[in-house]
């Protein structure tokens, strides 16, 4: 058996995430992905990029310290491969490039800023098989702070993906339009009306902050009567009961109002009556991609 360690960088537009994988490999037998690490930091790109077009030099700063911490992480850990993604905020950063070229020549990690078309792809190449079925049929929906990514499967296929502006951290700051939000609806509604019964697939931190508050068992999914009955339930609280009655983060606290909202709204679309959350996004994209180049290297 041989064992080797991967390691993910997902720069997003709310927090910045490792994942570090143990890929363990026998011959005769089906290739393990264990997840070894995941740390988060809530940097919050968005929040100065989708307001003034710039990284703000304050998370500049915190991006340099965040980067240095990851490459002595995957150091320690015996990292043999990695590779870092940058999505929605640092895309549409003025300073992105600068950014990307300073954090490679004080850390030495290189960073891919992706855009939305290769960020649904690689979101896509999420190992699902123990999940779904291959004669039903799923929209898989990844909420981020810059964007989300909806993917149809049909009979364990991926029949089409598109990735949209409509993002936690944009709409806590007023920043998409009504007709950003028709534009998904009638993309759902298209890529979804031949098929009698669709099922969602739910992944981001804050679906799965909702699925570990509902005390559900792992593979079992949330219907769409608890989640809208705990959407009124975070309306009906202020910011800081929901941090002290839900227990949830500061950082969390705000955007799993949005992000609940897009769910919602992405079942009523689609009429899915149920949710699965099986704890994937695109870090683990990402660690699936770099096994996968290994194969093609062989």
């Amino acid at each position: 058996m041989t064992i080797e360690k991967y390691g993910a960088i997902d720069i997003g537009s709310n927090a910045v995430r490792l994942l570090i994988s143990s890929i363990h490999e026998e011959e005769g037998q089906t290739t393990r992905f264990k997840k070894t690490s995941l740390v988060r930091v809530p940097i919050r790109l968005g929040a100065d990029v989708f307001k003034t077009k710039r990284v703000s030099e304050e998370n500049i700063t915190r991006m340099i310290d965040t980067m240095q911490a990851y490459h002595l992480l995957m150091k320690t850990h015996k990292v043999v491969k990695y590779k870092a993604c940058a999505t929605s905020a640092m895309r549409e950063a003025e300073n992105g490039k600068e950014l990307v070229d300073f954090i490679k020549e004080k850390t030495g990690i290189q960073i891919d800023i992706i855009d939305g078309k290769d960020e649904a792809a690689i979101i896509a190449m999420t190992d699902l098989h123990d999940l779904i079925n291959t004669d039903a049929t799923y929209l898989y929906v990844d909420v981020g702070g810059g964007s989300t990514e909806f993917t149809i499967y049909h009979n364990g296929s991926v029949i089409t993906s598109r990735s949209f502006k409509l993002g936690t951290v944009r709409l806590l700051n007023k920043l998409v339009s009504e007709d950003i939000w028709n534009e998904v609806e009638q993309w759902i509604k298209k890529n979804t009306q031949d098929y009698p019964r669709v099922s969602l697939i739910g992944s981001g931190g804050n679906i799965n902050n909702i699925f570990k508050n509902s005390g559900k068992s792992p593979g079992k999914p949330l219907s769409f009567l608890y989640l809208s009955s705990y959407y009124k339930l975070l309306n009906s609280l202020t910011y800081e009961e929901r941090i002290w009655q839900l227990n949830l983060n500061q950082d969390r606290a705000d955007v799993i109002i949005p992000a609940a909202r897009i769910y919602l709204s992405a079942m009523k679309w689609s009429r899915a009556k149920d949710i699965y959350v099986p704890k994937i996004g695109l870090s683990d994209g990402i660690i699936k991609s770099l096994y996968n180049e290994k194969l093609k290297d062989r």
